[in-house]
């Protein structure tokens, strides 16, 4: 208990180092003076999820206009999916995971991923939302949202607004909030898989707080802030808003639901957490199978469910990008199924269910940049080429790097990913039968950009995420290490993380 207390307290006070340092950027502007915008529009059917806060000029001219009013279907159905994202991580994944290690460290899973989701809830509360949804530079945003303030104002009972990604439309940023944590807790969620049976309680929560603070929320801040469409009232303006987004928003990169923020982002931090922590005891010489495929398959199903939530729900809006990024996630996770089996067939001669599940998620993790991007057929092709490129990441592409992903985090969530940020360039072209991207916010125009040009765009994406977290997971596990230590010793190990760090197993004998 007092390291798991100790953990905790240097995690914040590594934060509030950071936050002095950020302070000066947000003493530097403007305070926060209205709504802070959010994702997706039906004309957009974009590329980023904003959050913009109106200044000076900008916020007198906002205070003589009517206030922006939110429709009651868009906050149903963003209440909603955010119900089905928390559904996805307690229990979805949290079984699906669950169900993949021995029965000796189920319960420890459920423990790392229910823990992990509530700190991490909670941080971005505190300062989370604030890093990666406000007005900053081009990599981190500031403290205008520091403990959420300024974001409901009990005296008046008034929240503030948020826009999305049509001119016009709201929805209260509160809410825009509250689904922006489930990605977040989701995110690092993911991670534990990578390092599952060999890793100490306390070390899973202190490196989640640092590598939160300083790799997602400054990922998430450069591919999805930006300053709204109502801040593109006019030609005048245009480079100015632009300047003011994050730097991959400002790239032009298309991430509709989180393939470089959430996946790739964390399947990187799970590989280098695999290399640095080293391999389970008896890895490679004693069985490691999983103790439970039907918990396995109830998890994944619970995934695909609440997956919809999360892609759908990046439209921000009950309105036809929703609906495009429903029915990609349906089909192409269909699709990710029976290429993943197709491909056992014939390399083993039996498709299993523990592929079929794996197949569900590649073709989930692959659709999230697309959702709103691509078109059907689009989808159903990627979803189908990731099911065939995750079976090799947890094969061929395993055996090469020769680490301990545990649950395979990194060949499902990093291929995945990967995969599906790039064929995100190739199908959003409207020659391909995509929906194309805005390229006039002024107007709302949409176009289409050349293949190749879209497609370097979200390569660059990919890089600079892949570096990032890279990074910043490498230096966490290292403070981690020197803190308090990664791992358990071989005894606790070898008696299972259930008794040796919880005091308690998942099933009686």
């Amino acid at each position: 208990m007092k390291k798991f207390i100790a953990s905790l307290a240097l995690g914040l006070a590594v934060f509030g180092f950071a936050g002095t340092a950020l302070a000066q950027d947000a003493a530097a502007s403007a305070p926060a003076a209205t709504a802070v915008a959010a994702p997706a529009a039906d004309a957009a059917s974009a590329a980023a999820m904003p959050a913009a806060a109106a200044s000076g000029a900008e916020a007198a001219s906002a205070a003589a206009a009517p206030a922006p009013v939110a429709n009651k279907g868009d906050n149903a159905w963003m209440l909603v999916a955010t119900l089905l994202v928390i559904m996805m991580t307690v229990p979805g994944l949290a079984l699906f995971y669950g169900g993949l290690v021995r029965s000796k460290n189920m319960l420890s899973v459920l423990m790392q991923v229910m823990v992990t989701f509530s700190l991490i809830v909670v941080l971005w509360a505190v300062y989370g939302y604030s890093l990666a949804f406000t007005e900053g530079n081009a990599y981190v945003g500031g403290l205008d949202r520091l403990f959420l303030k300024g974001i409901f104002d009990p005296a008046t009972g008034v929240f503030a607004m948020g826009a999305t990604f049509s001119k016009g439309v709201y929805i209260p940023e509160l809410l825009f909030a509250a689904f922006q944590a489930t990605f977040a807790g989701i995110t690092c969620c993911l991670i534990v898989g990578a390092f599952a049976e060999r890793i100490k309680f306390s070390a899973v929560l202190l490196f989640m707080v640092l590598w939160f603070t300083f790799s997602y929320a400054p990922i998430a801040h450069m591919v999805w802030y930006w300053m709204g469409p109502d801040a593109y009232a006019s030609k005048d303006v245009v480079d100015a808003m632009n300047a003011k987004a994050g730097l991959i928003w400002q790239w032009g990169a298309l991430d509709f639901a989180g393939g470089t923020v959430v996946h790739i982002n964390a399947a990187v931090a799970g590989i280098v957490g695999a290399f640095m922590i080293g391999k389970r005891v008896g890895y490679g010489k004693e069985a490691m199978a999983p103790h439970s495929l039907p918990l396995t398959m109830v998890g994944a199903a619970m995934l695909w469910v609440g997956w919809f939530g999360f892609n759908a729900g990046s439209a921000l809006e009950a309105g036809n990008s929703a609906v495009l990024a429903f029915m990609n996630t349906f089909t192409a996770t269909a699709a990710a199924v029976l290429a993943w089996c197709l491909g056992e067939a014939l390399m083993r001669g039996k498709a299993s269910m523990l592929g079929a599940a794996s197949g569900a998620v590649a073709g989930l993790v692959a659709i999230t940049p697309a959702a709103g991007n691509v078109g059907l057929m689009g989808a159903i092709i990627i979803g189908f080429i990731a099911g065939f490129a995750c079976l090799w990441g947890v094969n061929g592409l395993k055996r090469l790097l020769g680490a301990d992903d545990s649950l395979d985090v990194f060949g499902v969530h990093g291929v995945g990913g990967i995969v599906g940020a790039l064929l995100t360039g190739v199908f959003n072209t409207q020659d391909l039968g995509g929906p194309g991207l805005v390229t006039d916010w002024v107007t709302a125009t949409v176009g289409s950009n050349a293949i190749g040009a879209q497609v370097w765009i979200q390569l660059k994406a990919v890089l600079l995420t892949i570096v990032w977290s890279g990074v910043v997971a490498a230096v966490s596990y290292k403070i981690v290490d020197l803190v308090i230590g990664l791992r358990v010793t071989e005894e606790e190990e070898r008696e299972g993380l259930d008794i040796s760090s919880h005091g308690e197993t998942a099933y009686s004998k």
